[in-house]
């Protein structure tokens, strides 16, 4: 009777067991699947597209006009008029060509001399330079009590070549000058030189000193 029982309960233990096994297994497949932290949950489809940077303007380049008077030794003042065209190397160093002219009189000479220096009373002169500039103060000039402009004070020397009554003389020339800056492209200068050639009017050839002050209007592109 005992072994007829022990055999009824295993029978019934095996029979449930075996009906426990697919409801684990429905349970594990219907289980949520974990994700990693790391995972993406929505991948992102965007067209790239090809992007032109936009060019500015780098502002190296100037040109400009100016005006001022011109001094030529022994035979006084006179009005000068040019233009000028640059290249900035670096936010320092410049490179600078001028041409320009002015007409020399001899009228001084006339009140002693009849005939006086010149075949005629005024005599043209012109002149052409290359020169290089350093800017040693640059800054901001105040107008007013709340206005400042951007300026600059720089120094500058060059070489070239200046034609005068039928001679055309090597001339060195250095100065000084500054520039103010109205807005990103434009500018006022004023410019002081020296030119310095040897000429032969008055029986002997000498070094002589020309002084130039200028004021004009830069633009830079």
């Amino acid at each position: 009777m005992q072994i007829h029982q022990l055999a009824l309960a295993a029978g019934l233990a095996a029979s449930l067991a075996a009906s426990l096994v697919p409801a684990v297994a429905l349970a594990q497949s219907t289980a949520p699947e974990q994700k990693t932290p790391n995972e993406q949950v929505i991948t992102p489809e965007v067209d790239r597209r090809d992007i032109k940077m936009p060019r500015f303007p780098s502002n190296d380049f100037e040109i400009g006009i100016f005006a001022g008077t011109y001094s030529t030794q022994n035979f006084g003042a006179s009005a000068v008029a040019g233009l000028r065209a640059g290249y900035h190397i670096t936010e320092d160093i410049f490179v600078e060509g001028v041409l320009a002219q002015t007409k020399v009189s001899d009228e001084d000479f006339r009140q002693v001399l009849p005939s006086g220096i010149f075949t005629s009373p005024k005599q043209k002169l012109s002149y052409y330079n290359l020169s290089v500039g350093y800017n040693i103060l640059p800054g901001e000039t105040f107008i007013g009590a709340k206005r400042a402009k951007a300026s600059a004070l720089y120094l500058i020397a060059g070489v070239g070549s200046t034609r005068f009554v039928e001679q055309r003389r090597q001339t060195f020339n250095v100065g000084m000058g500054n520039r103010l800056f109205l807005t990103d492209k434009a500018a006022l200068q004023i410019d002081l030189r020296d030119h310095i050639f040897s000429l032969d009017l008055l029986g002997k050839r000498k070094n002589t000193q020309n002084l130039e002050l200028t004021g004009g209007f830069t633009y830079f592109f």
